[in-house]
């Protein structure tokens, strides 16, 4: 009893620590947009506060399962997790951070083309998608269904992928800080990174915008991999100087558009 006691509290706390590093950088960056972008999120209120009503939702189907995997991991030795720095090579601290987001991009990319099918478009992604265009604080956004195809896959890998407790850190930062900085609807990166060598694989804000936009394309998380590889890559968009995309009439959620073909 004592033991499910100490689960519970640690699906709590871990769903706390979620809510709280969404809105302190959702929040960071939305006041950073401002600073740079002065008015871009101006007559959005009622879109943000949608946003943050599902990011909301979303950070406790996120933060349970963390949370209970966390505590098999400290009271059982759940996991593969360790923290010896001599544990395992050096060189291997930078491969299993990339073997983890290379893993989570590849079920990113499958799921997110499958949320496009028009039924699952209409039931869940729909919500994703009422960000139009998507501020810093849509990183989260989404319907429970959604939020669940994406909730389990680190605390899956902790079971599969060794990896340093550090690194695990590093991974979960460039998961949000990407997932943030993906829906401000402007661009943070430099050019030269953005359409340089770097640019040609990682995402940023500029190839997530040509999916809100275009919605049958660019469905990548981390790396322009699995769309060049498919067929789905249509470039880069544009953000225009109010920072909101210009819709055809008609098109706002359609899911025939939507449509799992990529086309």
């Amino acid at each position: 009893m004592l033991g499910s006691s100490h689960i519970v509290l640690s699906a709590l706390a871990m769903t706390l620590i979620v809510g709280v590093r969404y809105l302190a950088t959702s929040g960071l960056f939305a006041w950073l947009t401002e600073k740079v972008r002065p008015g871009l999120y101006g007559g959005m209120k009622p879109q943000i506060g949608r946003e943050i009503r599902w990011s909301l939702y979303s950070t406790a189907i996120y933060g349970i399962p963390t949370g209970i995997v966390a505590w098999g991991w400290q009271n059982l030795g759940w996991t593969r997790i360790y923290t010896d720095w001599s544990a395992l090579p050096l060189w291997y601290l930078p491969v299993s951070v990339f073997a983890y987001l290379f893993a989570h991009d590849t079920w990113f990319y499958w799921t997110h083309r499958w949320m496009h099918q028009p039924k699952w478009f209409r039931i869940a992604h729909a919500v994703h998608h009422e960000s139009r265009p998507p501020t810093a604080w849509a990183a989260m956004s989404f319907h429970p269904i959604e939020a669940l195809t994406g909730a389990f896959v680190i605390p899956l890998l902790v079971f599969i992928i060794p990896i340093h407790i550090a690194m695990l850190g590093l991974v979960l930062f460039i998961m949000t800080l990407m997932g943030v900085t993906n829906h401000m609807g402007w661009e943070l990166f430099p050019r030269w990174l953005v359409h340089g060598g770097l640019g040609k694989g990682l995402i940023t804000a500029s190839h997530h915008q040509h999916h809100h936009a275009r919605y049958t394309c660019n469905y990548g998380l981390y790396f322009r991999f699995w769309d060049r590889l498919c067929g789905t890559d249509k470039g880069l968009g544009e953000f225009p100087e109010t920072g909101r995309h210009t819709m055809a009439k008609g098109s706002a959620i359609d899911p025939a558009r939507s449509a799992h073909s990529g086309s």
